[in-house]
């Protein structure tokens, strides 16, 4: 069964609590939340993800660069206490301050340690399409199985046919949750393209209306294969950008 999530960013406690009563108001088809984690933010992720239970399901992102190995996990009670079984595991980039406190973890490291200490947990980790090669990421997909994962977040995608040749890398059984985010102006499309080297289709346009198509497209996508799908609102208004699709 096809499941889907909302990708909510916890600036606030008030804001991510509105978020979630709009997405439980009007995303009926919505029953998961997952939430990045941004360690300037006073609220980590599995902080945020207690507020969306027990109406949603919630899956919180947890960076391994932030993982002391000689201490306990830090969201390990946390997560019990509100009923969270799932999580993402991704490296996480170096912080902009300098005096955070960052560790030599990786994802594959992190996912072995949760797995090890953590095993009821169903641990995801991230599919980045821009970052390498194909082959070499499918390498890299590989070895986070491997270490225990069992599917993939990925990053959010333009294009169809980029997603159906990632499909056909991975192997059969394996959760993938596709993703899809709202470009809506220039100076958004322009921070995709740079910063994360997405790639666009030529018939791309920076409007609401394209990326509501694009959202109904990578649904169908997911549920033809038996499988997730993930929307990330980025300076959109979340119901007007998925109200009546999702």
């Amino acid at each position: 069964m096809t499941r889907v999530s909302i990708e909510l960013v916890p600036r606030s406690r008030s804001g991510l609590r509105a978020e979630l009563a709009a997405v439980a108001e009007h995303l009926p088809g919505a029953d998961t939340i997952n939430i990045p984690d941004f360690p300037r933010f006073s609220t980590r992720s599995w902080h945020g993800c207690a507020f969306a239970r027990p109406h949603h399901r919630a899956i919180p992102h947890i960076r391994a660069v932030d993982l002391n190995p000689r201490e306990p996990l830090p969201m390990a009670a946390h997560l019990d206490q509100h009923g969270i079984d799932e999580v993402i595991v991704i490296t996480g980039d170096a912080p902009g301050d300098m005096n955070a406190r960052v560790y030599n973890v990786d994802a594959e490291a992190a996912i072995r340690r949760i797995r090890r200490e953590l095993p009821h947990l169903k641990v995801y980790a991230g599919l980045d399409p821009y970052r390498q090669s194909l082959s070499r990421e499918q390498s890299y997909l590989e070895r986070k199985l491997e270490a225990g994962a069992c599917g993939f977040f990925t990053q959010p995608f333009f294009d169809l046919r980029l997603m159906d040749a990632y499909a056909d890398l991975l192997p059969a059984g394996v959760e993938v949750w596709w993703g899809a985010t709202s470009v809506t102006s220039e100076g958004s499309e322009g921070y995709w393209r740079t910063r994360n080297h997405a790639v666009f289709p030529r018939r791309f346009e920076a409007t609401l209306e394209w990326n509501r198509r694009f959202a109904c497209e990578l649904l169908t996508f997911a549920r033809e294969r038996g499988q997730h799908a993930y929307f990330m609102p980025i300076k959109a208004d979340v119901v007007e950008y998925l109200g009546g699709i999702v």
